[in-house]
Protein backbone atom coordinates (compact mmCIF):
# COMPACT_ATOMS: atom_id res chain seq x y z
CA UNK A 1 0.00 0.00 0.00
CA UNK A 2 1.26 3.48 -0.78
CA UNK A 3 1.35 5.97 1.61
CA UNK A 4 1.05 9.21 1.34
CA UNK A 5 1.39 12.19 4.33
CA UNK A 6 1.13 16.08 3.62
CA UNK A 7 1.01 18.66 6.25
CA UNK A 8 -1.48 21.89 6.25
CA UNK A 9 0.78 24.45 8.53
CA UNK A 10 2.00 21.69 10.35
CA UNK A 11 5.57 20.38 9.31
CA UNK A 12 5.57 16.46 8.96
CA UNK A 13 8.36 15.16 10.36
CA UNK A 14 10.09 11.57 9.39
CA UNK A 15 9.41 10.39 13.19
CA UNK A 16 5.45 11.57 12.16
CA UNK A 17 5.77 9.71 8.54
CA UNK A 18 6.98 6.47 10.54
CA UNK A 19 4.08 6.82 13.30
CA UNK A 20 1.58 7.03 10.24
CA UNK A 21 3.00 3.89 8.53
CA UNK A 22 3.27 2.33 11.34
CA UNK A 23 -0.29 2.18 12.33
CA UNK A 24 -2.05 1.78 8.95
CA UNK A 25 -0.06 -1.66 8.81
CA UNK A 26 -3.35 -2.44 11.20
CA UNK A 27 -5.69 -1.70 8.59
CA UNK A 28 -3.56 -3.41 5.93
CA UNK A 29 -3.54 -6.31 8.28
CA UNK A 30 -7.20 -6.56 8.27
CA UNK A 31 -8.32 -6.54 4.57
CA UNK A 32 -5.36 -6.51 2.16
CA UNK A 33 -6.85 -5.11 -0.82
CA UNK A 34 -6.15 -1.72 0.13
CA UNK A 35 -4.40 0.25 -2.66
CA UNK A 36 -3.33 3.93 -1.79
CA UNK A 37 -3.72 5.94 1.70
CA UNK A 38 -3.45 10.09 1.55
CA UNK A 39 -3.28 11.14 5.20
CA UNK A 40 -3.21 15.16 5.62
CA UNK A 41 -2.06 16.41 9.29
CA UNK A 42 -3.00 19.77 9.85
CA UNK A 43 -2.74 22.25 12.80
CA UNK A 44 -5.54 25.34 13.33
CA UNK A 45 -4.59 26.68 16.56
CA UNK A 46 -4.33 24.46 19.29
CA UNK A 47 -6.44 22.22 17.49
CA UNK A 48 -4.63 19.07 15.71
CA UNK A 49 -6.62 17.77 12.94
CA UNK A 50 -5.94 14.10 11.11
CA UNK A 51 -7.43 13.56 7.73
CA UNK A 52 -7.05 10.38 5.86
CA UNK A 53 -8.23 8.79 2.50
CA UNK A 54 -7.69 5.27 1.86
CA UNK A 55 -8.12 3.93 -1.56
CA UNK A 56 -9.91 0.12 -2.07
CA UNK A 57 -9.71 -2.02 -4.85
CA UNK A 58 -12.91 -3.39 -6.04
CA UNK A 59 -14.65 -0.01 -5.16
CA UNK A 60 -15.74 3.25 -6.72
CA UNK A 61 -15.39 5.11 -3.77
CA UNK A 62 -12.23 5.86 -1.67
CA UNK A 63 -13.16 5.27 2.84
CA UNK A 64 -12.62 8.68 4.12
CA UNK A 65 -12.10 10.18 7.79
CA UNK A 66 -11.52 12.87 9.92
CA UNK A 67 -10.51 13.38 13.49
CA UNK A 68 -9.04 16.13 15.83
CA UNK A 69 -7.22 16.10 18.97
CA UNK A 70 -5.08 18.35 21.14
CA UNK A 71 -2.49 16.03 20.18
CA UNK A 72 -1.27 15.23 16.49
CA UNK A 73 -0.35 11.48 17.92
CA UNK A 74 -3.36 11.43 19.44
CA UNK A 75 -5.65 12.99 16.44
CA UNK A 76 -3.99 10.19 14.29
CA UNK A 77 -4.71 7.41 16.31
CA UNK A 78 -8.36 8.54 16.35
CA UNK A 79 -7.98 8.55 12.93
CA UNK A 80 -6.72 5.34 12.35
CA UNK A 81 -9.16 3.77 14.88
CA UNK A 82 -12.14 5.13 12.48
CA UNK A 83 -10.52 4.35 9.09
CA UNK A 84 -10.16 0.50 10.74
CA UNK A 85 -13.83 0.40 11.47
CA UNK A 86 -14.74 1.13 8.21
CA UNK A 87 -12.46 -0.78 6.02
CA UNK A 88 -13.50 -4.31 8.47
CA UNK A 89 -17.10 -3.05 7.58
CA UNK A 90 -16.57 -2.82 4.01
CA UNK A 91 -14.52 -6.28 4.02
CA UNK A 92 -17.42 -7.60 5.90
CA UNK A 93 -19.75 -6.51 3.33
CA UNK A 94 -17.65 -7.93 0.25
CA UNK A 95 -16.94 -11.42 2.26
CA UNK A 96 -18.73 -14.39 1.03
CA UNK A 97 -20.54 -15.91 3.87
CA UNK A 98 -22.45 -17.94 2.21
CA UNK A 99 -19.36 -20.38 0.41
CA UNK A 100 -20.06 -23.13 2.68
CA UNK A 101 -23.88 -23.27 1.53
CA UNK A 102 -22.98 -23.27 -2.25
CA UNK A 103 -20.60 -25.92 -1.64
CA UNK A 104 -23.31 -28.03 -0.23
CA UNK A 105 -25.39 -27.61 -3.37
CA UNK A 106 -22.67 -28.51 -5.77
CA UNK A 107 -22.03 -31.88 -4.05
Amino acid sequence: MQIEVSGQNVEVTQAMRAYVSEKLERLHRHFDNLISAHIVLRLERVQHFAEGTVSVGGRPQDIHADADAEDMYAAIDLLVDKLDRQVRRHKQKVTDHHRHERRAEAG
